[in-house]
């Protein structure tokens, strides 16, 4: 049986607040809901591919803003003009120091010690811990300000 599309109706302006509510319901419940899509342009609107329609409404059931499925799901080609094959081109390296510019740790220093290409993540240990512990964060929520190589060049120099 091959995977649906189904349309998630959201309060307009709140779709990233409803994409993750839902995002962690699925990971809470272990749903059946294999990808979520937040269309830029297009408002009030959030795609979800799910195994079925139960997996979907339980993924959202109690999330504020979310306001209801769509009586049909949806074909891959009626979205797909929205969507857009994108490979990440990293270049982040083990050692590198970085800002972290998303989430609770916004506009702290870490370093990078793993990155996991596949997920997306990078593992970092903010600089200003007393006690270095490892963050997941995902890649395109830390920004490269300084490179491991340029600390040695510097001591090199002196």
């Amino acid at each position: 049986m091959e995977n649906k599309i189904f349309v998630l109706k959201t309060t307009a302006n709140r779709e990233d607040q409803v994409l993750d509510f839902v995002t962690e319901n699925i990971k809470k419940k272990n749903l059946e809901v294999y990808s979520i899509i937040r269309p830029h342009g297009l408002r009030g609107y959030i795609f979800l591919e799910a195994k079925s329609k139960q997996e979907v409404e339980e993924s959202f059931k109690g999330v504020p803003y979310a306001r209801g499925l769509l009586s049909n799901s949806i074909e891959y080609k009626e979205i797909s003009n929205m969507l857009e094959q994108v490979k990440i081109e990293v270049n982040i390296q083990k050692g590198d120091i970085v800002e972290i510019i998303a989430g609770p740790f916004k506009r702290e220093k870490a370093k990078i010690t793993r990155i996991d290409k596949q997920k997306e993540e990078v593992i970092v240990e903010l600089l200003e811990a007393a006690v270095p512990i490892p963050i997941t964060v995902k890649l395109d929520a830390v920004k490269v300000i300084r490179r491991d190589t340029e600390e040695e060049q510097d001591v090199k120099e002196e």
